[in-house]
Parts: C-alpha cells; structure tokens; sequence
C-alpha cells in the first residue's frame, strides 16, 4: 500500500455516532455522545481497517477499545491528568528524560485510532501537532550533551502516523548526533493499521538500526492477516518486535484470553515484554483490574505458558516513581486503601485500591 492510500484511510476514519452505522450503540455509549460537546475528553476517531475487526456486541474485546462509554466522565480522586509525573521531567519540549540512561520523545499527538484507556489523554488528540525541526534540533542538541543517554523511546501519539519524509527526517536528526544510541520506537500501528507498514517505510527504520520495534496487540482477536503481514516485513528487514499489553477489564482480563494472545505472538515471533497494570488516567478506572486479580491469572500462566511467553506485569506508579514489577520482591504491604510498594531505587509508593 502506498503512503497515499493508507493516509486516504485516515482521511476515512470515523469521528461521530452517526459514522457508526454499523453498531448498534448501547446507552452507555449513546450516553457519552450526547455528552460530549460539554466536556473536554479524548477524541472520539477509529480507522475504517481497526472498526472491521470488532462484532456489533457491547462486550467485544475490540469495540471496547475504541467506542467511548459515559464511564469516562467518572474521575476518582487519585486519578491525574499526568498520571505518569512526566511534565517535571521535560528538559526541553517534548522531551522527557525520568531514567538516567534514556529519554521519551513525544514525536506527535496524532494516532491512527484513539484507545480509550490511554494514559497519555491529555496530550494525545489535542492538536499539539508532529515534532518541529527546530523542536527536534533542540532534542538532538540535549542528546549531544548527554552521553548517559543509551536509549530513546519514540513515542506520542502514534509517530509512524507522520509521513515518510518526516520519520525519516527525525531519525536522521537522531542519528547525526547519536550514531550509538539505541532508539526502541512505540507504535500500535501494526495493530490498528498494518498496511502503513510500506517496503519504504520499513527500509528507512532498518537503514536506522539499531532500532527495536514496541507495540500493543491487547487481543488475539487484533492478530489478523494483515497484521501477520506487516510483522513479518517488519521482522523480516532484521527489526526485533517487542509487545506491551495493558490489562483492560472486559477486554483482556482472564487466563484464556491472555494465554491466546502470548502464544501467538510467540508465534509471530513478538516477544511479550510487558503487560501493565492500568495507569490512573482520568477516566479509566472502568478499564483498571485489581492487582489481586492481575496477580491471580499471572500465577496460574505461569502453570500454562512458557518463560519466553509470559512477560512481566508491573505497574508505572504515579507520581513518577518509573515501572515496579508485581512481584513480591517490590510489594512491601497493603492496607484497606492503597498497596505499598518500593520502586528499583527504594523509594516508597502506593497505589490505591480500587472498589
């Protein structure tokens, strides 16, 4: 598929109930559409491609991703429009630098679908637009002068939702400054739509190694044809593919659906790396499953599935305090309102419980 037809299925994405004639809407879903023009929310907008993969049902595991329910109008206390800390830790626009040793890019706030547990809501859909080459020269600039820097997280938005030239442009920015650096691009395009995944597109991420390829295939159910074609080319130009998962109620949340999903991404020779805890984004506590239960069915895959396909469930703590692994190395206690944890330095966080 050329640049110009994937972008013309962009051009076709849905954007309002009445594109959705296809299914039939539940009053939850009816409920968020007449409520909308009230509320500042993520963006409503699905490609045609990911739409054709979910069943007129409320319950389907891909509908639930991408069709808004009234729930998201519920905020609990302790949810953040930041739920991650990330504006303290952006030394120069766009660029967020937590860990010593890499840094995040937000390359754009375009998606090619809008995943309505995403964590990053308030910057997703807002229009902030793709990367500047001004802005790009001053993270380059940053990069230069931190050499601690071994890594750099491509991610927004969805970055391989800009053009070719524009992919291009800011891995050669990288490059010229950082010829070492291991860039590990985030991206769920194979999953919602594999056919960007053009000869072109592919050649100009392998001229860029070495880069690691980080997607989120959250159902077995998202693993069609045409994602198996976009993996293979992808794998096939020498582009390793890792997998992080969000645990999502409703969506992913048993050992069947979990254990179908792992095993074939093993077999599309994807390695599962991490599947997450929800973040406490405004919004989604709808999705979030309890740690106890997403402690539960992690127990009982390990019974199941091999090393190679299980990947680590952890959780990104609020407040900027990085990825804790759920595991009883890092849990320290727990009590009637929030679970307490150490993070890889030692510093104490909590997490709440939910009802």
């Amino acid at each position: 598929m050329t640049e110009k037809n994937w972008q013309s299925m962009l051009n076709k994405a849905l954007t309002s109930p009445d594109d959705l004639q296809g299914f039939s809407l539940s009053e939850k879903e009816k409920a968020y559409f007449s409520m909308k023009k009230d509320h500042d929310n993520l963006t409503f907008m699905v490609n045609p491609y990911y739409a054709s993969l979910a069943e007129d049902k409320w319950d389907d595991p891909v509908r639930r991703q991408f069709i808004p329910t009234v729930d998201e109008y519920t905020t609990k206390k302790y949810e953040l429009s930041d739920p991650l800390g990330e504006d303290r830790y952006t030394p120069v626009p766009r660029l967020i630098h937590r860990y010593r040793d890499r840094v995040l890019l937000l390359v754009t706030d375009s998606c090619a679908m809008y995943c309505r547990h995403c964590f990053r809501r308030s910057f997703t859909g807002h229009k902030a637009g793709v990367i500047s080459y001004g802005e790009l020269e001053n993270v380059a600039a940053y990069l230069s002068d931190h050499r601690e820097v071994n890594e750099i997280l491509l991610s927004g938005g969805d970055p391989l939702t800009c053009s070719d030239k524009k992919v291009r442009e800011i891995l050669t920015v990288i490059r010229s400054v950082r010829p070492d650096i291991v860039i590990r691009l985030a991206t769920r395009i194979p999953v919602v739509l594999p056919m960007r995944i053009s000869d072109s597109l592919v050649n100009i991420l392998s001229e860029n190694s070495p880069i690691w390829l980080v997607t989120q295939f959250n159902h077995s159910n998202e693993i069609t044809e045409q994602a198996e074609a976009a993996v293979d080319k992808l794998i096939g130009k020498g582009i390793p593919l890792l997998n992080q998962s969000v645990l999502l109620k409703g969506i992913n949340d048993s050992v069947s659906a979990l254990e179908n999903l792992f095993q074939a991404l093993v077999r599309l020779r994807i390695k599962p790396y991490y599947l997450f805890q929800g973040d406490l984004a405004a919004g989604t506590s709808h999705f979030r499953v309890s740690i106890e239960r997403g402690r539960e069915i992690m127990s009982r895959l390990r019974l199941r599935i091999s090393g190679l396909a299980l990947p680590v469930y952890a959780v990104d703590m609020p407040g900027g305090g990085g990825k804790i692994p759920l595991t009883e190395n890092f849990a320290m206690s727990e009590d009637e309102e929030n679970y307490y944890f150490r993070n890889i330095e030692g510093k104490p966080y909590s997490y709440p419980r939910e009802k």
